[in-house]
């Protein structure tokens, strides 16, 4: 059956986000409420019941709905709305035309889960609450119905601003029935676009300024930038840096060691060929016995975030025992932390920025403080 979408609808729905953008403001705490508008088409099925209709006739497809939605948290919300499936038309078989319309509210559950790049998946149950009426012969005789329908749904949705999100339905409406007039037992397809729009919360107060106070300015016998009054190191050298009380501030002494280490994918094995750079690590402690050392394990970007998450962690355990058991550095010298897919060195899913990215990096912080000059 052919059908012609009301295309006109459907741009005025996408022309709206620059409307509710212009208010939005990216420093306010978001509201759980949010409400929206969508329009698309609709296809009843079967339209056509051979037992009560003589000759098929056609959907008007155009079907629009507005609703108000609560979220829970970013998965989960409750949304209550009015929806408009649109006509459906046929002649029985004592030769009346009889053009039926659906409308009513609905009442459901939305399931949301966050992609990246601000694309998420959504899917959609609930039940329609709707009015089946039949106006026989252009207003002859009018009949209506009511009725429930359970309904359940899919979509794909983008958020145009942190308040603002266009997303893409499909809705299967079940047993859309009707038997007092016509004997209907009609199944309903739907396919649109939404347009949402979730409020701003409050916003945070904001602070009074204190009142200024005037005072005469105190020595600095020491001339370190810190007044006598609140200094607690007098006569610092005149080249040191110092706190806000006036002392020395004293940094650690870093020192180059940096060592890396590869995995094959999907791999915790240590490559023969780099067992020297663990071994230089190990000359290096023992060496710097105050030395400290953070093992950093690494992923390449395919895979599961969680997965990638996990590997990392397990490349960098293997190489921190290596060091406790295999040379005997003390395993309180040694920090081992998984970072997943968040550091590449190479952009990119190629064989080459795969192979960098699965990697080892250690990094030593020799613990001797020297004081930090000017």
């Amino acid at each position: 059956m052919m059908m012609k979408l009301k295309l006109t609808h459907l741009l005025v729905l996408a022309a709206l986000p620059a409307a509710f953008a212009a208010s939005a403001a990216d420093d306010q705490p978001l509201s759980p409420w949010y409400v929206g508008i969508g329009a698309g088409q609709n296809n009843y099925g079967p339209n056509c019941e051979s037992s009560v209709m003589m000759t098929c006739g056609s959907d008007d497809p155009f079907a629009w709905e507005f609703f108000s939605g609560y979220s829970f948290n970013e998965y989960i919300a409750v949304e209550i709305g009015y929806r408009d499936l649109g006509n459906a038309d046929w002649v029985d078989y004592n030769n009346n035309h009889n053009d039926i319309d659906v409308k009513g509210g609905t009442l459901g559950v939305v399931g949301t889960w966050p992609l990246r790049y601000n694309w998420s998946l959504n899917a959609e149950v609930g039940g329609y609450v709707f009015t089946n009426h039949n106006n026989v012969n252009h207003g002859e005789s009018d009949f209506y119905h009511q009725s429930v329908s359970p309904y359940y749904g899919v979509g794909i949705g983008y958020d145009i601003t942190k308040n603002l999100q266009l997303s893409a339905k499909y809705r299967r409406y079940e047993d859309i029935d009707e038997t007092r007039f016509a004997n209907l037992d009609m199944d309903s397809n739907y396919w649109g676009l939404t347009l949402s729009y979730r409020f701003n919360g409050p916003a945070a107060p904001v602070a009074a300024a204190a009142p200024a106070v005037v005072a005469a300015a105190p020595v600095d016998s020491d001339n370190d930038g810190v007044t006598d009054d609140i200094d607690q190191c007098p006569n610092t050298p005149i080249d040191h840096k110092v706190d806000a009380q006036g002392c020395t501030i004293y940094i650690d002494k870093l020192d180059d060691l940096k060592i890396e280490v590869q995995f094959d994918n999907n791999s915790t094995v240590l490559k023969p060929d780099t067992l020297g750079e663990i071994e230089k690590a190990a000359k290096f402690l023992s060496k710097y016995p105050k030395a400290q050392v953070e093992i950093a394990g690494h992923a390449s970007l395919p895979g599961k975030e969680d997965y990638n998450m996990w590997i990392s962690q397990k490349r960098a355990d293997v190489v921190a025992k290596m060091l406790v058991e295999k040379y005997g550095i003390d395993a309180n010298r040694i920090t081992s932390k998984g970072y997943g897919e968040t550091e590449p060195v190479i952009q990119g899913s190629s064989a080459e920025a795969n192979a960098a990215n699965r990697r080892i990096v250690a990094k030593a912080v020799f613990k001797e403080k020297q004081p930090l000059l000017k």
